[in-house]
Formats: structure tokens, sequence, C-alpha cells
């Protein structure tokens, strides 16, 4: 092939396509300079005689060479070009192309001209290889800018993006609102800039489950400085899979921890036996403590006043030696407590920008102590407050109630850390107790307290993802139990019977944890609250009814009672009963040759991770379940929620979760009666307004004009319950006119228009209130004329009447359902098993199919804490 072939238009419209298919041609006579590479491919030949002059840019010649030579045509449009005869030794030409295609030729081309190092490379691989990945380091140092030099041509250390920039010598005009390229940029060089942005286009990754856009960070994998995420960055961490969990972080940075203020005495007199002493600060305090709560039932509690006055006078015979409080009878607290009180009444009485003032102060101590870094990921704590000194109250008849929490130094505190974390410094003149760098514990701060001896912790909060990968893990075991609790139950069942009392012992209280959901229970030392669990019953714990029926009384967990009397298996009331046979009596173990730690590894040999806990749980979550399926499929709104509760309260009953009837409960309760008696009074009086333009509605529901105003519930309406509610309306309708007219005084004096006087706010007051509070009065309910809710709307008032009454009767309904529901659950903590035990895709799912809106089941931070369920469910 001749040296005037790379003139040849033909070629530069070859694709890339045709050059890997293109037929090498037969020559019946080859020269000498092409004897060498006759066995190269086509494409490589071109490449090769190509590299000093691009395929869209044929070097120019003289005119007077363009002129003499009658045979080209490289001035003549495509078209018209005449079409070369070929022989049968030479190929036809290939078919012209788009130019769009010429450019990308081009651009391979010119991509391959910079270096020689890959000639022997087939054109196309140079296609099809991907682009080479840089391999990732630890640290990537800023590139610096090359010094411009002018002598030299080369660009191949320049960026691409700055090469397109550096070659846009003019700028890009607008025409018809589109960029137009100027003349004179290299079209080499765009098209090349166009093939790498559309081969280098950034992948999207999955990294610690956050699907995101590889970008070069700036800072240092291995840096724990605090970093927040890029806003509406969420990290989903339940796309990770197999998690290490035994390593809870790589970096972790924190703020430390905040310490309440100190105490400031208010210098106020402890009386005893009539007579004022002066006390310490420290007595003073805790004293102080006492009269905070001198109101409460905590002060009635006998057990709570013995400790309290042991650690008072224990204090005082410490700072005050020599003082004559001796008798806790004689101490008077009345005056701290009025002073308390005074102090409480402040702070109900504060005004808004004070109440502001103090919200902004909390939220700038939690924008500084409330979040953590965690893998370079800002996430929430669950609690940054070191807890105050103050009285311990416990829960239920604890033994230590009244005990005095002492004041918690920085000299308590262990703090864990990342290495290469700056560790928060301590408050002035103090010190850290000990700084850790433990990744597999979750916590960040934690110290030792006083009362029962516990250690005390500072953790992430229920919306991190630590505790959100604990809850999952939780759940997925309770799933995995139902694959083998059928195998579980069966063997269990089996050595009820078994000869060694051991084993039998074992089976009989597997089958009471799984069948009641009891806890397994732990030993408690003398000075702890008397609550045990299935594997610590007493003899006088559970009682035999004949035939089968066992009742057990006992303290629970936070001291709540179980009562329960359940029938059993034969066989498991039987070993009951020889476990209580002579010469066992009350105080003993019922399972005297059982313990929790036995129990649970004999659980772990059945299923990895399995215990008493897990049987719970999964128990909870079945419960839910198989209780859901009684939702009526084409039930109101309300009454799938009163479905949903009433199964939430089957678990929290099988969990007994039980509670106190809340001292507002009698209050809450005749606030719902007077709101279904306020509907049923407004129902009754447009019904009356009906019944003079429609005679025949009367005849068609009578219940809505006796005196009842309904037979719906026990909230009836009577003349003296109808005369004060009228009151009650008239009066708020007094107060909205009275601020509407201020506020429309206000606006015309912006405005700087006459304001209303006095005898315009009357005429209103005339037209709306006044013969109404004067029939009211007399004892009289102002006539149907006088209350026109609808009279004044355009359309037809029957039918809008009859939709109003049927809208109110709705609400009725719905009011009497929550009154239903409230009173159920008036001694259960549904609340316990939503956020512990129930799985909560399972609400999800429900509520998904029955059209519930998820916010009537869960709350704000139940949503918050299970935003895996949520997102796992939907898709």
């Amino acid at each position: 092939m001749s040296s005037s072939d790379s003139d040849d238009p033909g070629l530069t419209t070859i694709t890339v396509k045709q050059l890997q298919t293109v037929p090498r041609p037969r020559f019946t006579q080859a020269s000498d300079s092409d004897s060498d590479d006759e066995d190269q491919p086509l494409a490589q030949k071109i490449l090769q005689k190509r590299k000093a002059a691009p395929i869209l840019a044929p070097a120019k010649q003289p005119p007077s060479a363009l002129a003499s030579d009658s045979d080209s045509e490289d001035d003549k449009p495509l078209a018209q070009r005449s079409r070369p005869q070929p022989s049968k030794a030479v190929p036809k030409p290939l078919p012209a192309r788009r130019a769009s295609t010429t450019a990308a030729v081009a651009a391979i081309v010119a991509a391959t001209s910079d270096s020689d190092s890959d000639d022997d490379v087939p054109l196309a691989q140079k296609v099809k290889a991907p682009p080479t990945k840089r391999p990732a380091q630890a640290t990537a140092p800023k590139r610096k800018p090359a010094a411009h030099n002018d002598s030299s041509d080369s660009d191949s250390d320049v960026p691409l993006a700055k090469k397109v920039k550096s070659n846009s010598n003019t700028p890009a005009k607008k025409e018809n609102g589109r960029v137009v390229s100027t003349p004179g940029k290299s079209t080499t060089t765009t098209s090349k800039a166009k093939i790498t942005a559309s081969t280098s286009k950034a992948t999207a990754t999955k990294t610690n489950g956050k699907v995101k856009v590889k970008a070069e960070s700036k800072k240092s994998p291995g840096s724990d400085e605090m970093d927040e995420e890029e806003e509406g960055e969420e990290y989903k961490w339940w796309l990770e899979q197999n998690a290490n969990d035994t390593i809870k972080w790589t970096t972790l940075a924190h703020n430390g921890v905040y310490f309440p203020p100190e105490y400031v005495p208010h210098k106020i007199p402890l009386v005893y036996d009539n007579k004022e002493i002066a006390l310490h600060p420290e007595a003073e305090e805790i004293a102080s403590y006492y009269a905070q709560m001198l109101e409460t039932d905590h002060a009635k509690n006998p057990t709570f006043v013995r400790n309290f006055f042991k650690d008072f006078r224990a204090i005082l015979n410490r700072v005050q030696p020599g003082h004559p409080i001796t008798d806790f009878d004689k101490c008077n607290f009345t005056r701290m407590y009025d002073h308390f009180e005074k102090l409480r009444e402040i702070k109900r009485n504060m005004s808004k920008e004070d109440k502001q003032k103090l919200k902004d102060e909390k939220d700038a101590i939690k924008s500084i102590y409330g979040f953590a870094t965690l893998d370079g990921r800002k996430e929430n704590l669950g609690n940054y407050n070191i807890e105050p000194p103050g009285l311990f109250r416990g829960r239920g008849d604890h033994p230590r109630t009244g005990c005095y929490k002492r004041r918690v130094r920085p000299e308590d505190i262990t703090i864990n850390i990342g290495p290469k974390a700056k560790v928060p410094p301590p408050p002035p003149g103090h010190r850290w107790k000990n700084v850790i760098h433990d990744n597999k514990v979750g916590w960040l701060a934690m110290w030792r307290e006083n009362v029962n001896d516990q250690f005390k912790y500072v953790q992430f909060g229920a919306t991190s993802s630590l505790k959100g990968q604990s809850d999952l893990k939780k759940f997925e075991k309770a799933r995995n139990l139902k694959g083998c609790v059928d195998t579980i139950r069966r063997d269990y069942m089996a050595e009820l019977r078994d000869k060694s009392m051991a084993i039998r012992q074992r089976a009989t209280a597997l089958y009471l944890i799984d069948k009641l959901a009891l806890r397994a229970g732990n030993e408690k030392g003398e000075d702890e609250a008397d609550t045990v669990g299935c594997c610590s019953l007493r003899y006088e714990h559970v009682t035999l009814q004949p035939p089968n029926i066992l009742v057990f009384d006992f303290l629970g967990k936070d001291s709540v009672r179980y009562y329960n009397a359940v029938p059993v298996d034969d066989q498991v009331f039987k070993n009951i009963r020889i476990f209580k046979k002579p010469p066992k009596t009350e105080g003993e173990e019922l399972f005297d040759r059982l313990t929790t730690t036995g129990l649970n590894n004999h659980l772990k040999s059945l299923m990895p991770g399995l215990s008493a806990k897990v049987f719970r749980t999964y128990n909870a979550s079945h419960t839910l379940q198989e209780e859901l399926k009684n939702t009526p499929a084409n039930g109101t709104i309300q009454e799938k929620i009163l479905a949903y509760n009433r199964a939430n309260r089957r678990v929290a009953e099988l969990c007994n979760h039980q509670r106190a009837v809340g001292k507002a409960f009698g209050t809450q309760m005749e606030k719902l009666q007077d709101r279904i008696r306020a509907l049923k009074y407004q129902r009754q009086r447009m019904a009356l307004q009906l019944a003079a333009l429609d005679p025949k509605y009367k005849r068609k529901h009578p219940a809505f004009y006796t005196t009842e105003g309904g037979e719906e519930g026990e909230a009836n309406l009577s003349p003296e319950w109808n005369l004060a509610h009228e009151r009650d309306l008239t009066a708020k309708e007094r107060v909205r006119i009275e601020a509407k007219f201020e506020k429309d005084n206000a606006e015309r004096k912006a405005r700087k228009e006459k304001p209303l006087g006095k005898a315009d706010l009357q005429a209103k007051l005339n037209e709306a209130v006044t013969r109404k509070e004067k029939l009211l009065a007399k004892d009289k309910l102002p006539s149907v004329k006088e209350f026109p809710p609808l009279s004044e709307r355009s359309g037809n008032l029957t039918e809008r009447l009859a939709s109003g009454i049927d809208k109110i009767t709705d609400r009725i309904k719905n009011t009497l359902l929550q009154i239903e529901d409230k009173d159920e659950n008036k001694t259960i903590a549904l609340g316990t098993s939503k956020l512990n035990y129930n799985d909560p895709r399972i609400t999800i799912a429900w509520s998904k199919k029955h059209g519930v809106p998820i916010e009537k089941s869960f709350t704000r931070t139940l949503r918050d804490k299970f935003k895996w369920a949520m997102d796992v469910v939907a898709k």
C-alpha cells in the first residue's frame, strides 16, 4: 500500500467494527516496501501511518498542487465525488458513515499517538479494554500543577478536564439557546474528551451499606476526627452482609460526657425540734433532695425514709460533727419544700422567650455531647448526661430505695475512644480515671454507681447502627427458632418423664418458659429486690390446684407482681408436685438442681445463640402475628387499630407487662365522655334544623331528638349539661371575636388606616353572642334559628345537613372505640412489647396490608428506631 492511500477520503469514514472485519487485500505484485508489513493487520498499518496526521484533519497542500492534480477531489463534497472503480485485487471502499463515529475513531487514534508501547495490540482490544484503575492509597496527596513551559507541547501529565479547558481559547457561543463550539477548537481533543467522559463515569458503589459515588477523600481513612456526613446521605447498615459483629467500630471520636452543674446552696435552715439548724452545703444538698419529694409517695415509704436518714446522718457526722440531729421525726423540711415550690411556680410561669432560651441552651449542649463519629458517620447517643446526684428511688419494693446517689466525678469515669482520636479534656482541675481504646464494646464512657454497685454506660442511641444491628440480630434469632421449635418441644416433652431428676427439672422449666414466656431468672443478693424468674422460683411461689392448674404468684422484673392461674400438661403438674414434696418448705428453690447458666448452655446446644430470652421474643412475635389475623378486612381505620391494640395487649399479658392505673386516667376518660356529649349536642341541633326542612327525617332517626341525644355509649345529654356546654361555647365565641377585632385593628394601624371603634366591636358581639348570653342568663337554650352552622351557606341545605349529621355520627363511633381501647389498656403497658419483643416487620407488613398509616401503630421514636424494618418490608 502506497503512502498516497493515507489521503484517500474513503478511509476517513471507516468504523471501528469495519476496521476489525475488513479482509486483507491480495496484491498481484508486491513492492519491496510493502513486503515487510504484508502480514500485519490492516488496522495496525493504518494506525502506524496515521500517527503524524490525524484522520479528520488531512494535511493541507499548496493551491498550486491542488490545481495541478486533476484527479484530486478533496475539495468536492462527499456526495459529488466520483466512486473509484476498484480492481479485483483492491477491495471496494467502505461506505460513508456518520461524523460522530469518525470523530470517535479519530479520538482513539489520537489517544494511541502518544505512545508506541501498544502498537502491537489490535485495535479491538484497545477499544474494549477497561480504563486502568488507580490503586487505592491510604492518603492521596494533592497533585501540584506543573509549571507552564512554552517550549514543550506535551500535556500527558495534565488532567483531561484541564486539557479540554486549555483548548477552549474562544468562549462558546449561544445560538437559539444552545451552546455551539467556536471555530478553531481542536476536534480531536473534543472527541477525546467526549470518549473519556462517556467511558469514565463515576461508579456507584456500596460502601458500609451506603450507596454513593466514589470520591477522593481529603482526609486519611485512619483519621478519627469529628466529621459530619454529607447532608441527606443515610447509612443503611442493614445492607451489609456477613458483618463481623465482634468488632464494633474501626474509628471512634466523641466529645466526652456532660456533667450536671454543681450544687448551689440556698442557705435555708433545717428546723429540728423547733430550732433552726444551718447545714453544711453537702448536708444541705441531700436534705434538699428529700424536701423536694416531701409530698410524694416515696416520702411515705418507711424504707425510703430509713435509708435517706441513714445516709443524711453519715454525711452530717463527716462534715458537721457535733450536730444534734438524731431523730427523724423531729426534722421539719417544710421551709425547704416551700422554697422549691416557689421555684417550680416561677418555672411554670416563665415567658415564652425564657423557655426558648432554656431550650436553646439544651440544644447547644446536645450539639456538643449528643453525637459521636462512628467509622466516619455522625450518630446520636442515647445518654450523654452523667446522672445527677439524688435519692435512689428504684422500682417496686426495692430494699435500697432512698439511698443517696453521690455525685459522679471525672475521676470515676473511664473513656473509650479511638486510638487516633483526640481525647476529650476533663473539667479543669480533674482527670479521667482511665482512657481505653476497646473496639469490641459499643460504650463511650463507663463508671460504677455507689447504690447498687453496678456499672453505668454512655452508649449510642436507639436509632444508631449499633443498636439497630443488635435488634436485627435478636429478631433473626427468633426467626431461626421457628425452624427448630417443634423438635425442641418434642424433646422436652419426652424429657418430662426422664428418670434423672435434673433432666426432668430442666424439661419442666423449659416448658414453663416456652408456654408462659417466663424469664429465666438469676440469683439475687440480700440487699437486692426479691424478684425471681423461672429457675429461681421458690416453694411458696407456685400453688397446685387439681386437676392440672398451677397458680403463680411472685414478683417479677422491676418488682412487678406476676399472678397467673393456668392449666398445664398433666405430666408438668405431676412434676411440680414432686418438686414440692417434703422435706421442702417455704424459702427453698423449686428447681434445686437447675441453674440459669446450665439451662442456657443446654439451649445453645440445641441451636446456636438460643437462650430463654429468644424463646420469649419468639413467642411474643408469634402471638402478635396470630392475633392480627382477627383484623376486620372491611373495617374502618379505628376498628383496625383497635384490633391491633388488642393483639398487642395479648402479647403484653403473655409477657406480664403490667402497669398501675395512671393518676390522670379518670380525667382523660371524662374528657372523652364530654367530647361525645358535645358531638351529640351538635348533632341534635343540626337534626332539629333538618327536621324543620324535612319532617320525614325525624321519623327515620328518632333517637337524635331524645333528651339523651342518641343511643351511643353512656355519655348522654341532660338539660344541665346542655346549658353549661352552650355557655362555654358562647364564652369561647366572644373571646374569638374580640381577638379577631384586635388583630384587625393592628393590621389597619400598620396600613395607617383609621381603627375600628368600640361600637363596631359591640355590633359584632350583638350579632353573634349577646342574644345568646341573655337567653342563657335565663337558663334557656337558644332556638334552632340561633344555631345556624350551615344556614348561611349556598347549596342544598338539606343534603349538607344530612351529610354533616352522618360525619358527626362517625366521629362519635370512633371516640367510643378510643374509650373502649383506653379502658382495656389501663393496666397494660403496650410500649414494652413494641419496643423489645415484637418483630417490627410484622407490624409494618400488617399496616401495609390493611392500609393503616404506620403512624397509628408506631410513634416517631419507634419509626426512627426501626427504619431498617420499614426499608426491608418495602423491598
